[in-house]
Formats: C-alpha cells, sequence, structure tokens
C-alpha cells in the first residue's frame, strides 16, 4: 500500500504523538493528576514539533524530570538536532535535556549523591541524550547530502545540455560555411554567365533577361549571406548585421520579378500597422506561391488578394492550369516550401491552406492574426 503525500505528513506529525502518548500508560508506579496532565500536555506538544522545536523541547522537560515522558522529550531533542544548526542551542538543549533525565524526581540530596555514585546512571542518562542528539544530525546530514546529490546531478544535466548545445552550434556553423561556399559559387557563375550573356548578345530581349538574371542571382548572393550570418550568430560566431527584411511594400517588386501576369489586389495598406512579423510570413507565402507557378504551372494567370479584415490579415495566391504545351521548369524542389509555411503561420497563430481547385489550377491561402507579430 503506497501512502499519499498528504497522509505522510498526517503520519509524520500524528504518529510520534501516538507514541508518546502510549509511552506514559506503561510507565511503572502509581502517577498522580498532575503527572498525568504533564505526561499528557508533553505528548500533545509534539504537534508542533516541525514548527516550533525549541518551545516543543522546553514543554516536554518537566514531563522527562518526573520521569513519565520519556519518549515525548527525546523526540523533541531529536527534531531540534535534525532542524537547527546553531551549536550553541543544541548544546544548551542537550544538557537541559540530560539534566532532566539525570536528576532525581522528587530532588533530595541523599537520592542526588547516590545518582552521583552511579555509573550506570551516568551511562544510561547520557547516553539516550547523546543517541537522540546523533540520529537528529544523521538525519539532517542525510538529507543535505541528498540535496547536494540532486544539485550536482542538475549540474551534470546542464552542462551535458550546454555541451550539446555548444555541439550543435559548431555544426550549424559549419553548415553555413559550406551552405555558403556551395551555393554562393553555383549563384556567382549564374551570374557571370548572365553578365557575359547581356554583353555578347544582340538581342535587347535576351539582354534584358540576361541582366534580369544577374540582378537576381546578386540578390540572392546578398540573402545567403545575411542568412549565414544569422546562422553563424546563432552559432556564437559574434554579432550579425540584420538587413531589412521584406514586408508587404515590397510585394509589387517580387511581382514585376516573378515574369508571371499577376492580377494583384493588394489591400494592406487600409489596414493598421502590420506586425513586421505577420508582414514578412505574407511576403514569404507570395513568394512561394509565385515560385511554385513558374516551376509547375508556368504561362498560367495568378491571381493575388491581399487584405485585412478586422483584426486578420488574409493572403491568397490562386493559379490557373498551366498552359498546354508549356514545360514546366526543371527546377530542383525539396518539398518543404509549403510545409515551412503552414509551420510559420502555426506558429502566428493563423491558419495555413494550399491545394488544388476545382478549375485545375492551384490555391495557397492563410489568415494570421493581427496581434501574433
Amino acid at each position: 500500500m503506497t501512502l499519499t503525500a498528504a497522509q505522510r505528513r498526517v503520519l509524520v506529525v500524528v504518529g510520534p504523538v501516538v507514541m508518546a502518548v502510549g509511552d506514559t500508560f506503561i510507565m511503572e508506579g502509581h502517577q498522580s493528576t498532575v503527572q498525568w496532565a504533564i505526561s499528557i500536555g508533553a505528548a500533545l506538544a509534539l504537534v508542533a514539533r516541525l514548527r516550533m522545536p525549541v518551545i516543543t523541547l522546553l514543554l516536554t522537560l518537566p514531563g522527562q524530570y518526573m520521569g513519565t515522558a520519556w519518549l515525548a522529550g527525546l523526540t523533541a531533542l531529536y527534531t531540534v538536532s535534525r532542524l537547527r544548526l546553531n551549536r550553541l542551542l543544541l548544546t544548551a538543549c542537550t544538557l537541559l535535556m540530560f539534566g532532566a533525565l539525570f536528576l532525581p524526581y522528587p530532588l533530595g540530596g541523599a537520592a542526588l549523591r547516590d545518582l552521583v555514585r552511579d555509573p550506570i546512571w551516568w551511562e544510561s542518562s547520557l547516553g539516550v541524550v547523546v543517541a537522540a542528539l546523533a540520529l537528529g544530525r544523521a538525519v539532517a546530514l542525510r538529507a543535505e547530502l541528498a540535496q547536494r546529490l540532486r544539485e550536482l546531478t542538475e549540474g551534470r544535466g546542464r552542462e551535458g545540455r550546454l555541451l550539446a548545445e555548444r555541439v550543435l552550434a559548431a555544426e550549424r556553423t559549419q553548415l553555413a560555411r559550406e551552405m555558403h561556399d556551395v551555393v554562393a559559387h553555383q549563384v556567382s557563375l549564374i551570374s557571370l554567365q548572365a553578365g557575359a550573356l547581356r554583353m555578347s548578345s544582340k538581342d535587347s530581349a535576351a539582354r534584358e533577361s540576361a541582366e534580369t538574371i544577374r540582378t537576381l542571382s546578386v540578390r540572392t548572393l546578398e540573402e545567403l549571406r545575411h542568412m549565414v550570418g544569422v546562422l553563424r550568430a546563432a552559432g556564437g560566431s559574434g554579432p550579425v548585421e540584420r538587413s531589412p527584411q521584406p514586408r508587404l511594400g515590397d510585394l509589387p517588386r517580387l511581382i514585376a520579378e516573378s515574369a508571371l501576369e499577376v492580377d494583384a489586389d493588394i489591400g494592406y495598406r487600409t489596414c493598421a500597422p502590420c506586425p513586421e512579423g505577420v508582414e514578412r510570413a505574407a511576403y514569404r507565402i507570395v513568394q512561394e506561391a509565385l515560385t511554385n507557378v513558374r516551376k509547375h504551372a508556368p504561362g498560367a494567370r495568378v491571381r493575388l488578394r491581399v487584405r485585412c479584415t478586422g483584426d486578420e490579415l488574409r493572403v491568397e495566391v490562386r493559379n490557373a492550369a498551366a498552359v498546354p504545351g508549356a514545360a514546366p521548369l526543371d527546377l530542383p524542389s525539396g518539398g518543404h516550401g509549403l510545409l515551412g509555411l503552414s509551420e510559420r503561420v502555426y506558429l502566428l497563430g493563423g491558419f495555413f491552406g494550399a491545394g488544388p481547385d476545382d478549375a485545375g489550377g492551384f490555391v495557397v491561402s492563410a489568415v494570421i492574426p493581427m496581434a501574433s507579430g
């Protein structure tokens, strides 16, 4: 049978009282009414031993002196020894308890002389007092050692977590360096090839496309450097200079650079200022949706709606089916773009949806609370 915490507390408080009361009834010899009252009072005083151990010990001294509340007095001394660390106080309480045990009741010269000459009486009186004192100190030291062991265990756990975080930070920094080296190299080659095409081509449309590719490549490198800087800062490599993040005001430029036929209805300016986190999430939603249209539905028309309704920002990007005969762009895709957007929106407390519509197109929509940013 397992005791609950409340039952254990009751047992700790009431158990010594019950045993002390029982001790008064097994004492040999006739006891007067006063002795009975003092003995029972000493036993009942143990109820307050955890809150007022010294006062409880003083209340048990008369019964200890009369020899009718032996267990109550020793229990009180044990409690003082366990809960109080003051050596002077412990010494005083020990001497008082020893005196109450050693002195005869009633006090008389002849009886006192006999006890002083009796080494067994000295040994028994001093032994029980020292035993109660030592037991209390042993329990207190055990609790202190257990507390220190818990603190040591928690400290080692924290050190282990810090070590794991340092290892993770080092791996993150290494990954950032590798990502920068690999991706930056490839994008730089694209930019160089686009620049060479712009200089060598005689077709104005081709030169314009090459310039657009070169501009986008340069901007991609800038964003890549910023993200790598963030990763390095998170890895403890020092502070990072944060470049301005895209907002809803950058959507017209994003639409123009997408080279798609976009019917844009952007009405976010009619609402209260959006938090930066909300605007950035909405921008990334539109950016990812337009990228997917270029990948999977080339030539399709796109309808973009950005609206503030009450305290919510609503974003919807709907594209028609791909133009027949148009070949989709062969671009790498990890399939994590929409998943990442959904997690971003859910973290802001909003709702995200993405899927095909009845006309064969695709719809990406999100509702983001304004207060979440």
